[in-house]
């Protein structure tokens, strides 16, 4: 039973009011660290350096246009994540439970069916073993052993997931970028632009069922993908953005001092104050730069290098589209790192299987994090009895519970591999960027207080968003009958 409105206390949904606050004022808008770079780091994965390399392999640069629109409603969502998190200090899935708890739930199953496979760190593994001769499944398993040693030994754990993620996308778009340049042509960079712009461009072969539940997935992964636009907002939190300014980040297990005692609900503030609301227009300019620069401009970076190098390598080397459409997916891969040892022989291919494996492992050193956060905020707050452990211990518990089963997964093999795992995962994440694109509609439009709303060009294109994913997801599955085959 939710308690009478206090006065000072903003009603919202079916949860607790939300107790009114000053709004911390907004640090500089031009930044380089920060929640969007985490979530540029999370989305530039393989996403941008093999799915949609592989796609430009098969159909051409002209299939980005495709990326584009993905990677461009996913800049509208993130925005609209960031309205909802910096306005309450609460998470999207809060916002959902204030919507029903039932809608939270569903995203609290959906993510357990969705991430708890270690698809990314698998096909990372796969490449350093093309290098190392080491199995996949070792190195897959290590890498998800260091993974939990990582961030069971840090002392902030939003501070080391900024700082591991943000240094080794740097390294990997500088990296990148030096040997494109050196392999790819002026040609090759204009007709990867000009890719972006072949609107309606649709090759046969792209509606066939083989294909497009790989297509769909790919555009679900263009940035990033599934629950990771829901996660931002935990990572907004964790920043102090907004109204999360007013609470506590989750503190590594070896960490000294008390864990500060983790309100029961967020804030918010009173949006009849000119002076509050110049401060909330400050932060959506911070947002803004977040947005625009650090998530889709280096997204957009990342894509145009390795498209680049995508069509570099199918000039080298033209049977890897057809090892491609016979079933050998990472064929790309080899491709490409022919392409980098075109200018440095041995050297500068064995840097590509490294910048793969690196991709791999970051992804899922990102996903887990979060999934483990989200399920960590969700279980706190909705699961009864829950709050007799801190927020931080629950977190430890869903992570070491997700490398488990990821472990158990390898060790019980898969003959179809990582390509197959990956495809099916963003396949799936389809469905659940769908469903959160509806979420934003409900909890933006009829929760927040009506100065804090979007306007119609954004309710517009949450619309779009909706329809492209579950229209894409349910063409697959109702017309074609047609799953991720690897």
């Amino acid at each position: 039973m939710v308690e009478a409105v206090k006065p000072g206390a903003v009603p919202m949904g079916r949860e607790e009011p939300l107790p009114i606050r000053s709004l911390p004022e907004a640090p500089s808008a031009v930044h380089l660290l920060g929640p969007g770079m985490v979530l540029t780091a999370l989305g530039v994965g393989l996403g941008e350096t093999f799915m949609w390399p592989r796609l430009v392999i098969l159909f051409g640069p002209e299939i980005r246009w495709l990326f584009l629109v993905g990677v461009t409603l996913q800049l509208v969502v993130m925005m609209e994540m960031a309205r909802w998190a910096m306005a309450t200090g609460e998470s999207i899935f809060f916002g959902a439970a204030r919507l029903s708890r039932l809608v939270m739930w569903f995203f609290w199953a959906v993510a357990i069916l969705v991430y708890i496979w270690p698809g990314h760190v698998s096909l990372g593994a796969e490449s350093l073993q093309t290098l190392t001769g080491i199995p996949w499944q070792v190195g897959a398993i290590g890498g998800l052993i260091l993974i939990g040693l990582i961030l069971t030994f840090s002392k902030q754990v939003y501070s080391v997931v900024e700082g591991v993620l943000s240094t080794l996308i740097s390294v990997l778009v500088i990296g990148s970028a030096i040997i494109a340049a050196m392999v790819g042509t002026w040609g090759d960079l204009w007709d990867t632009i000009r890719g972006l712009f072949s609107f309606g461009y649709l090759p046969a072969e792209v509606l066939s069922a083989k294909w497009f539940p790989v297509i769909v997935g790919s555009i679900a992964f263009a940035g990033p993908s599934g629950m990771q636009q829901m996660w931002y907002t935990l990572y907004l939190r964790d920043k102090g953005a907004g109204m999360g300014a007013y609470i506590p980040r989750i503190k590594g297990l070896l960490a000294r001092g008390e864990e500060e005692t983790m309100p029961s609900r967020g804030f918010t503030f009173d949006t009849s104050d000119p002076g509050e609301m110049r401060k909330w227009a400050a932060w959506r300019r911070w947002n803004a730069f977040d947005a625009w620069v650090l998530f889709w401009g280096l997204t957009m970076l990342t894509t145009i290098i390795y498209t680049i190098m995508a069509m570099s390598a199918a000039r080298m080397d033209p049977q890897v589209r057809d090892l491609i459409l016979a079933g050998k997916q990472t064929a790309a891969l080899a491709g490409m790192a022919n392409a980098f040892g075109s200018v440095g022989g041995s050297v500068t291919r064995a840097l590509f299987f490294v910048f793969v494996a690196i991709v791999g492992w970051k992804m899922t050193f990102g996903i887990f994090d979060a999934f483990s956060r989200g399920q960590a905020d969700m279980t706190y707050y909705f699961v009864p009895g829950a709050r007799r452990w801190s927020m931080s211990k629950i977190y430890y518990g869903f992570l070491w519970g997700v490398i488990g089963f990821g472990i158990l997964t390898l060790l019980a093999g898969s003959p179809r591999g990582p390509a197959f795992i990956l495809d099916t995962l963003a396949f799936l994440s389809a469905f659940v960027m769908g469903a959160y694109s509806l979420l934003l509609l409900f909890t933006n439009n009829r929760l927040l207080p009506r100065p804090l709303r979007p306007g119609w060009l954004t309710n517009l294109l949450l619309g779009v968003a909706t329809v492209f994913y579950l229209g894409g997801l349910f063409y697959s599955v109702l017309f074609l009958g047609a799953i991720p085959k690897g």
